[in-house]
């Protein structure tokens, strides 16, 4: 038995409640899971898993046991990394879930900048607007818009995104140019709608000014639930956007979206970077992070905020 092996597939049971999740995250066959947790047991002498048909839940010595595990696997891990060579850059393989437009505007086109510094680092990059279950998919970090909902993650506020509102020129042209907000609620009007991953549904925008305060839904023929799709919807001139300004920056400068209620004013969107509490920040997700960090930063800069 490979005790490095075992400790590894014991600990992803564990975080994914199941055998056959474990396997697919480690690329393994199930039997061979079973078979390393059932020697890892036999070697300890002790009942780490309670299986049943539908669950597998650790017991009191496995709860235990998998804490120290934790730390051994983020040592192990550490050391691999410091004796790199003659180098302590860190390595390896880091899997992250991040949103499409931060990808496709920011992330990936700076990523040649994180590898002529981390060279030896391999990312796994899911682009999605989804809710992504971080334990079962086996997933180190996820960056995210919006408060978070899942309060027993770890999380880093990495920016403040600055909201407009904005429709495509053809849109104006067909429709007209509304002059307050609430005319977005008026038969004539039509919005994109965005459909947020944790109800499934569209959700009002607040909009204030020094005068008055509104909260603005308006009608849609299109919503969506990916923002490279919501944002291809407003340059159609489907219906107007909600749009951090990111994403709207290079289509204002070519006339290809127009920004409305400019003298009106909408709460920062913070992003987030999250990840499992109870995993050990290895030095490859902490440049990650830092880096995400220092690009945001760039952008859009996390606001001062009293008291924090």
């Amino acid at each position: 038995m490979d005790r490095f092996d075992a400790m590894q597939a014991f600990a992803r049971v564990v975080e994914a409640g199941s055998f056959t999740k474990a396997a697919e995250t480690l690329h393994m066959s199930k039997t061979t899971v079973t078979q390393l947790v059932q020697q890892l047991e036999a070697r300890l002498r002790v009942k780490l898993l309670n299986r049943t048909t539908r669950k597998v839940n650790v017991t009191a010595d496995g709860a235990v046991y998998y804490e120290r595990v934790l730390r051994l696997l983020a040592d192990m891990d550490d050391a691999e990394t410091s004796l790199s060579g003659a180098s302590t850059l860190p390595r390896g393989r880091l899997r992250v879930d991040v949103p499409s437009p931060l990808a496709r505007m920011i992330l990936v086109p700076a990523l040649p900048a994180f590898y002529a510094r981390y060279p030896d680092i391999q990312i796994d990059m899911g682009v999605s607007d989804r809710i992504v279950d971080i334990i079962d998919e086996n997933v180190d970090c996820v960056v995210r818009g919006g408060e978070l909902m899942d309060q027993s993650l770890m999380a880093r506020r990495v920016a403040d995104l600055p909201l407009g509102v904005f429709a495509a020129p053809s849109y104006l042209a067909r429709v007209g140019v509304p002059l307050h907000p609430q005319e977005l609620e008026d038969s004539d009007h039509r919005v994109v709608g965005f459909l947020w991953a944790r109800t499934g549904k569209p959700v009002p925008y607040a909009m204030y000014n020094e005068r008055e305060r509104v909260q603005v839904k308006g009608r849609y023929v299109l919503a969506v639930d990916d923002g490279n799709a919501f944002l291809a919807a407003g340059l159609a001139g489907l219906g107007v956007l909600w749009l951090p300004k990111y994403m709207s920056r290079d289509y204002e400068a070519r006339g290809e979206l127009v920004p409305l209620f400019e003298d009106w004013s909408l709460e920062t969107m913070p992003l987030y970077v999250a990840f499992p509490p109870n995993r050990h920040i290895s030095l490859k997700l902490r440049v990650f992070i830092d880096w995400v960090v220092e690009l945001m930063a760039q952008h859009a800069p996390v606001a001062d905020r009293p008291g924090v």
